[in-house]
């Protein structure tokens, strides 16, 4: 109980669990939205769309996540500036900023494939029926397919939010006061206590991503579309 007590009081571990929890929510909204868009082109009829978008998915899927990060905050770091908050604060906004960019660039890949997933589980003759009544692609894509393809998407979206919530460990290498960045400096200034801290943080990151498995399990069982 000691060392727990040394950690919580030396560390603070509580805001740094908050800023992981930060960088996860603007992400994955971020990631979505980004997502939605490339797994659209991914199916789109018009084949430089298609093209694009497979060409985008296979960039960055194959990209290292540290290289993408790495990239933002420090490729842009003279040209682009994205908070008023000097840089020498010691939470640097504009880190956070492009390390959600980066992170919400990098998963909306896998959003998109898991959405293009859901797609393949739309039965064609939905499409076809959508086309009879006069929607053209676009209006049957968001009134009829993309509705029947984020429930069938449900548990690959769930597990891409879980990915994405244990990959916000990459922004501390651009100095992002993370679970993982303050871990860094707990084994540093007491190295007796490691175990415990690698307990801590594991912990940690149970506590966000069980229930984020947990609800998107019986989510995807709730809205599962009979067929």
């Amino acid at each position: 109980m000691d060392g727990i007590r040394t950690l919580f009081t030396e560390y603070n571990v509580l805001a740094a669990f908050g800023m992981t929890l930060l960088l996860t929510v603007l992400s994955a909204i971020g990631s979505l939205i980004l997502g939605t868009i490339v797994g659209v082109m991914r199916v789109s009829p018009v084949p430089f769309m298609q093209k694009l978008g497979t060409f985008y998915v296979n960039v960055v899927r194959n990209t290292p996540l540290t290289l993408i990060v790495a990239f933002c905050a420090l490729g842009f770091w003279n040209n682009m500036r994205l908070s008023p908050l000097p840089l020498s604060s010691p939470l640097s906004w504009h880190n956070v900023a492009w390390g959600v960019i980066a992170l919400a660039v990098y998963h909306a890949a896998f959003v998109a494939e898991a959405l293009r997933s859901g797609v393949n589980t739309v039965p064609q003759g939905q499409a076809e029926a959508a086309r009879a009544i006069g929607l053209d692609f676009g209006l049957g894509l968001r009134e009829v397919v993309l509705p029947q393809a984020f429930r069938g998407a449900i548990a690959p979206l769930g597990n891409t939010l879980i990915a994405l919530t244990k990959n916000t460990t990459v922004v501390a290498t651009i100095g992002v006061a993370e679970a993982s960045y303050i871990m860094r400096y707990m084994i540093e200034f007491n190295p007796d206590l490691l175990f415990l801290i690698f307990f801590v943080i594991a912990f940690g990151f149970i506590v966000l991503t069980l229930p984020t498995g947990i609800f998107f399990t019986w989510l995807s069982r709730r809205m599962a579309v009979q067929r």
